[in-house]
């Protein structure tokens, strides 16, 4: 789905008032939810978590932290709910039987690189990951779910929508009170400059670990290359820009909403329309993943990876984790 406009701006739009009872609720509900206590893994856990609906660059972070703890010779192993895929789990999920449809595109994108579960119930899932040998589950998100306790918490925000219009769902795109999320966090991850004053909103000692996106060694081909980019990511206007500050020349640039599902007709329509206009066809690896088979050899895949400001201070933060890990000889 795409996120309704009025979820950005100050929320004083109608809808948002209109709306404002069932948010209510809504925020009521959840807290009462995150009073439950949850399952202790015998293993560190860390949830990769935001306070809005929608992406805020929760996989690449969680992608991140899962490259930190395997150089440190860790077995880690991923856990998510799979959104977008038809299947509950808990499952492993394998790249060459699982498609988009049935795990969701998050999920095998983790998959490529280290074991990965999903699961509706991520106790469940927590416990089936540690009988398949996890020395630390990294969860991409799960910071709303009480049913798996954390041993490290990290509350990610896009700096370019930041909270939205600050309002709860319905109304607007907050799953909970940021200062609540934050309570539970032991540091925030500031991804991009903060454009929409999102710090503002955290507890003054929350530290702030600061963070942009890059684009990967692909991207330098595409300098001075006119491409057609598209995507169906929380936030395309990230992607666009990433192209074009790697000197990529936009064409054309279609966003679809998040977690697309891509058929071969929407495929032979972008694909034409790149040809007119004598242009590469890009998207983002997320976006990959959803492409009907047949077309992808046909398109560009453009890969992101995230930069610390000082890489020194999440490494602070998954050492105490990692010396609990007995780290194989």
């Amino acid at each position: 789905m795409r996120a309704p406009e009025f979820w950005t701006g100050d929320g004083r739009g109608l809808l948002p008032l209109l709306l404002s009872p069932i948010a209510a609720l809504y925020g009521a509900a959840t807290a009462r939810r995150m009073r439950r206590p949850g399952w202790q893994a015998p293993v560190p856990v860390i949830c990769c978590g935001n306070a809005t609906a929608g992406g805020a660059g929760k996989t690449t972070v969680a992608l991140d932290l899962g490259r930190r703890l395997a150089h440190r010779g860790v077995a880690v192993q991923f856990l998510l709910r799979g959104y977008g895929g038809r299947l509950k789990g808990p499952l492993r999920v394998d790249p060459v039987q699982h498609d988009s449809q049935a795990v969701g595109d998050e999920a095998l994108l983790l998959a490529a690189e280290r074991p990965a579960w999903i699961s509706a119930d991520r106790a469940a899932g927590a416990r089936a990951a540690v009988a398949g040998g996890a020395q630390c589950i990294v969860m991409d998100d799960g910071l709303q779910n009480p049913t798996l306790e954390k041993d490290l918490s990290l509350l990610v925000i896009d700096g370019t929508y930041g909270f939205g219009n600050g309002r709860m769902i319905p109304a607007g795109p907050l799953r909970e009170r940021p200062e609540d999320a934050a309570a539970r966090c032991r540091a925030a991850v500031l991804i991009g400059e903060d454009e929409c004053g999102a710090l503002a909103h955290l507890p003054p000692r929350l530290p702030v670990l600061r963070a942009s996106l890059k684009p990967g060694p692909e991207a330098e081909l595409l300098a001075g290359q006119p491409v057609y980019a598209f995507c169906g990511i929380a936030n395309p206007r990230k992607f666009f820009s990433t192209l074009q500050e790697a000197g990529a020349v936009l064409a054309g640039r279609v966003p679809f909403a998040d977690h697309y599902p891509y058929d071969e007709g929407d495929l032979r329509d972008l694909l034409a329309e790149a040809d007119r206009l004598r242009a590469i066809p890009v998207t983002t690896r997320k976006d990959f993943v959803r492409i009907p088979p047949a077309f992808r050899s046909r398109v560009t895949v453009v890969t992101i990876r995230l930069e610390w400001e000082e890489p020194a201070a999440i490494e602070g933060l998954l050492d105490p984790l990692a010396q609990r890990v007995p780290v194989p000889a």
